[in-house]
C-alpha cells in the first residue's frame, strides 16, 4: 500500500455544524485507503489537531503496544492518543465533521488551516498557525545549523 503524503498549506471554511472540506490533494493522497476518511486527535505538542490515515494510526498503536502493557508509559500514550482519536469519515463532498473537543482544543472557529507534515497533517486555527509557523521555521533553521555543524565535525575526524 502506498503511504499517504501530505504537503502544503490550505485554509478552508468551517460551517456551523463543524464540517470542513479536507483539501483535494489530501483526499487524493488518501484514495484507496481502507477507511474513507481521516483519524484526528488533539496534538500533544501544540494547540492543533493531528490527523492521518488509518494505516498511520495503526503504526502509532503498534508503537504504543511495544511498551509494557502495565506501564505508565503505555497508559499515558494510549490515553493521550488512542482514546482521544476520532475516525472522521468523508461525506459525499469530501468533508468531515470536526468533533467539538477537537475544535475547542485547536481554537477553530470559521476557518481551518491544514498544514502538511509528510505522513501526517495538522489542522489549526489560522491565527494560531500564523504565530506557530515562523517559530517552527526559526527552530528548524537552528536545528539545521547544528546538524550541519555536527556532520562537518564528523567528517573532519
Amino acid at each position: 500500500m502506498d503511504v499517504a503524503l501530505f504537503l502544503s498549506r490550505f485554509d478552508n471554511k468551517v460551517d456551523r455544524k463543524g464540517r470542513v472540506s479536507v483539501p483535494a490533494p489530501y483526499r487524493t493522497a488518501l484514495a484507496g485507503q481502507a477507511f474513507a476518511g481521516i483519524v484526528a486527535y488533539p496534538s500533544l505538542v501544540s494547540q492543533a489537531i493531528d490527523a492521518c490515515d488509518m494505516a498511520r494510526i495503526e503504526e502509532l498503536a503498534n508503537g504504543i503496544d511495544s511498551f509494557n502493557p502495565f506501564s505508565e508509559e503505555y497508559s499515558a500514550f494510549a490515553t493521550a492518543i488512542l482514546s482521544r482519536s476520532h475516525q472522521l469519515q468523508f461525506d459525499g463532498e469530501g468533508r468531515v465533521v470536526l468533533p467539538e473537543p477537537l475544535i475547542r482544543h485547536a481554537g477553530i472557529t470559521e476557518v481551518a488551516t491544514f498544514a502538511g507534515q509528510g505522513a501526517t497533517f495538522q489542522i489549526w486555527s489560522p491565527e494560531r498557525y500564523e504565530v506557530y509557523e515562523p517559530e517552527a521555521t526559526e527552530q528548524a533553521k537552528e536545528q539545521a545549523a547544528k546538524f550541519a555543524l555536527s556532520r562537518h565535525k564528523g567528517a573532519d575526524e
